[in-house]
């Protein structure tokens, strides 16, 4: 479904990805793993349009988008979150849904159509009861759901999740755990995800990539990539999280 080949990025003397080959197949959650700073963020970025490669190609649905623009890759149906959330501050939830909605994929007959689909996504994340908060009235869950909620109203084929488990408590990690397999299940919305919570990665993912210095060093099934030597040594450490 999505496939980089060869993907490198430099920023000046620093290369953050150095040839890296990766694919992710329909129906599939996949994990991307590694130390901070080791490029994960930036091959996002590189997926969604806001940086161009310095080499290498993307691929969508066999279709070349290495030099399309990110509007572009989003009416494919390339959606992402961001690490940092980015709501719109001064709409409430129903308005900043509504906003991807009429934005999106599929066309909605005006304002109010856009409105009741914003409120299924919101019920669908579990913010029905504040679909008419602000942004900044939120909680750290609340506001990781809004953004997974915004990407939705995209209606992507693929969902780039970028760190939505983080700062989050173990009961809360468990409910959002739950609502990426239902977002999959539901929608048939293929997952590829970032994630420093090992419970979250290992629990969620039929496949994890592993990244180091810009460079993948591994991937395959979570119990064969978290006992892999590389891994342990410059991820893991000698434990990690377990179902």
């Amino acid at each position: 479904m999505l496939t980089g080949k060869k993907i490198t990025k430099r920023f000046g003397g620093l290369t953050a990805l150095s040839e890296v080959d990766f694919e992710v197949r329909r129906g599939e959650i996949v994990g991307l793993i590694g130390p901070n700073g080791s490029g994960k963020t930036t091959l996002f970025n590189v997926i969604s349009g806001i940086y161009a490669p310095d080499g290498g190609d993307l691929f969508f649905e066999d279709r070349k988008i290495t030099k399309l623009l990110p509007y572009k890759r989003a009416r494919l149906g390339i959606g992402r979150t961001f690490q940092i959330v980015r709501p719109l501050t001064n709409l409430n939830l129903i308005e900043n849904v509504s906003t991807g909605v009429l934005y999106g994929r599929k066309k909605t007959v005006g304002a109010r159509g856009a409105r009741e689909k914003a409120m299924e996504i919101l019920a669908f994340t579990g913010l029905t009861e504040k679909a008419r908060h602000l942004p900044g009235e939120l909680v750290l869950e609340d506001r990781k759901r809004l953004e997974i909620a915004r990407a939705l109203a995209l209606n992507p084929e693929i969902l780039l999740l970028d760190e939505v488990f983080a700062g989050l408590n173990p009961t809360e990690i468990s409910s959002a755990i739950e609502l990426t397999f239902r977002i999959r299940d539901t929608y048939g919305t293929t997952i590829f995800m970032i994630e420093h919570v090992m419970k979250a990665i290992m629990c969620t993912c039929s496949r994890i990539m592993v990244l180091n210095f810009g460079t993948k060093i591994t991937e395959g099934p979570p119990e064969e990539v978290a006992n892999h030597p590389e891994v342990i040594s410059a991820y893991l450490g000698a434990a990690y999280a377990a179902c």
